[in-house]
């Protein structure tokens, strides 16, 4: 029996498994994570409202893995080896006769400082610290902000910061408090959330100033503190600091003997092959994949190119020269708490566009989404 086995347990990876099953694989699929559950990254932006609690946001996988015939191994991935076609786990090691790695990235933290920061959408915890600190305080400054991978420009995740800073703006002022605090926002690019288009930046930007934000651009960050950013030329107040920093591949990469792109991810071709591998595939944040400038790390790609995958190791298996590739497109909705933002981007066309029910798609997709699973 043919034995797929998939790293990770993300949108990548859940989405290959969903795949696989649709395009009739029935060989043996084997899900290598350290925790069966799906964390829905996405709706972390609702936290501070109060309106998602760490259980609205975890899925456990149990059912899902089950009802599609899928072994689980309860283990972190330690490496990879192509030649023998094992996949080597903490205790162990798999053998696989396809690979798909779906394990994610890994936010860079080497800034000094970065333990004064809440990494938003690294997880539950710094996000609810985040929002226990902010009910608690009675004023002061909030700074949010985010950063690339200087190796890697496109390894960054920076729409959510905007959609913390415009939802904390619009809860602050549902709550009547908002005149005691300033709101900045921070980043070393002169044009934040350029991937989105100029159009977009210029209406972020515009909403920020509509707002009252305050903004520190195109200044290279030099150290965190307790209560001040520092910048190459600033030094500003943050008594609270939310910040995503640039990404990088998993940390087992390194020693994994396989092509890695500039910015320590590994290195994809058009058909999610790990380069020169045929039988490895890779989607999701793990991946540098071939692409324009403003190709985005989110979890709308993360599907696109786990399909991808999936179709393409089903050929291979079947000695069939895999095909199947990827369409690159950024689309997003940032939410403002009460309203919220479309931005739209593909190769040949993007816009942007604010309407009050796109709060609420966002929500009901939320749902739709998480049905799969639940």
């Amino acid at each position: 029996m043919q034995h797929i086995v998939i790293a990770g347990a993300g949108f990548a990876a859940c989405t290959a498994v969903k795949t696989l099953r649709k395009k009739g694989f029935n060989g043996k699929i084997t899900l290598v994570a350290p925790r069966a559950e799906l964390f829905y990254y996405p709706s972390l932006i609702w936290v501070p409202a109060g309106r998602r609690s760490y259980e609205d946001l975890t899925i456990p996988l149990h059912g899902f893995l089950q009802k599609n015939n899928v072994t689980y191994i309860q283990s972190t991935v330690t490496g990879l080896d192509s030649e023998n076609k094992t996949l080597q786990l903490e205790q162990d090691s798999i053998s696989y006769d396809a690979v798909i790695l779906a394990c994610g990235g890994r936010y860079l933290e080497k800034l000094p400082g970065i333990e004064n920061a809440k990494i938003a959408c690294s997880g539950w915890q710094d996000t609810k610290s985040f929002s226990d600190q902010l009910a608690a305080m009675e004023q002061g400054t909030i700074a949010f902000g985010f950063a690339s991978n200087p190796q890697e420009p496109s390894a960054m995740r920076g729409g959510p910061v905007f959609e913390f800073l415009f939802g904390v703006d619009t809860l602050l002022r549902q709550q009547g408090r908002r005149d005691k605090f300033e709101l900045v926002f921070f980043s070393p690019a002169p044009r934040p959330g350029q991937r989105m288009g100029d159009k977009a930046v210029d209406r972020i930007l515009a909403e920020m100033k509509k707002r009252n934000i305050k903004s520190y651009l195109g200044k290279k960050m030099k150290r965190f503190n307790k209560d001040s950013i520092e910048t190459e030329s600033d030094q500003f107040k943050a008594d609270l600091i939310l910040f995503i920093p640039g990404m990088t591949g998993p940390a087992w990469a390194a020693n994994s003997g396989l092509a890695l792109s500039e910015g320590g991810f590994f290195k994809a071709n058009e058909l999610c092959q790990v380069e020169g591998q045929e039988h490895v595939f890779v989607a999701g944040d793990a991946g540098s994949f071939p692409g324009p400038d403003w190709k985005p790390k989110q979890a709308h790609m993360a599907d696109l190119q786990a399909e991808a995958a999936a179709k393409n190791a089903i050929d291979v298996l079947k000695l069939k020269k895999p095909q199947h590739t990827f369409k690159t497109e950024l689309i997003c909705i940032i939410d403002t708490l009460n309203t919220g933002s479309m931005v739209y981007r593909d190769p040949k066309r993007g816009f942007m566009m604010k309407m009050l029910p796109l709060h609420w798609l966002k929500i009901l997709f939320e749902k739709h989404y998480l049905r799969a699973y639940r």
